[in-house]
C-alpha cells in the first residue's frame, strides 16, 4: 500500500540524488562561464539570430518575441557577454523601427548588468567593451567609472594592448579622465 509518507520518501530522495549529480558536475565548471566557453553554442546566440531575422521581415512582433527570449537566455547564463550582445540588439530594433531613442534606457539596464557581471568575472575585455557601449550612448559619466574599472582590472602595468585600448577609450573624451 502507498501511503503519504512513502510518496514523500521517495520524492525527497528524488530531490537529494538530483541534487547530488548537479552539484557534483557543476563543481567542475567555474562561475560564469557558459555552454559557449565549454565548446557550445551560446545559449542567446539562437534567439538574437532569430531577431535579426525577424528585423530583415520588418515582423516586430516576432523581434520584440525573440528578444525576450534571448535576454532570458543571457540572464540564465550568468555571462556578461550575452547581456551585452542582447544589449546591442535591442538598440538595433530602435534603428530599425525609427525611434531609436525610445530603446536607449532599456539597454543602458542591461549594459549596466553586463558591465556588473564582466566585473565580477574579472573580464577587462568585457568592462572595455560595455565603457565603449555607455560612451556610444552619450552615457559619459557610466563610460568613466567602466574606465576606472578596467584600470583596476588591469594592474598598474597593464600590457600595451591593453594600455591602447585604455588610452583609445580616454582620448575620444572632451575632459580627461580623474583615475
Amino acid at each position: 500500500m502507498v501511503t503519504g509518507k512513502t510518496v514523500a520518501a521517495v520524492v525527497g530522495g528524488l530531490g537529494i540524488v538530483l541534487w547530488g549529480a548537479l552539484m557534483g558536475g557543476a563543481r567542475d565548471i567555474p562561475r560564469g562561464v557558459g555552454p559557449a566557453a565549454r565548446g557550445g553554442a551560446a545559449p542567446w546566440a539562437t534567439h538574437l539570430a532569430m531577431v535579426d531575422a525577424a528585423l530583415a521581415r520588418g515582423d516586430v512582433s516576432a523581434t520584440r518575441s525573440a528578444w525576450r527570449a534571448a535576454y532570458g537566455a543571457a540572464l540564465g547564463s550568468r555571462r556578461w557577454d550575452g547581456l551585452a550582445d542582447v544589449g546591442d540588439a535591442y538598440l538595433r530594433i530602435g534603428r530599425a523601427s525609427g525611434a531609436p531613442a525610445s530603446t536607449v534606457p532599456r539597454a543602458r539596464d542591461v549594459y549596466l548588468s553586463a558591465l556588473f557581471r564582466a566585473r565580477d568575472a574579472g573580464s577587462l575585455d568585457g568592462v572595455l567593451r560595455l565603457a565603449a557601449a555607455f560612451d556610444n550612448l552619450g552615457d559619459r559619466e557610466v563610460a568613466v567609472q567602466a574606465l576606472r574599472m578596467a584600470r583596476r582590472l588591469a594592474g598598474s602595468h597593464p600590457v600595451p594592448s591593453v594600455h591602447d585600448r585604455l588610452a583609445a577609450l580616454e582620448s575620444e573624451r572632451p575632459a580627461p579622465f580623474d583615475f
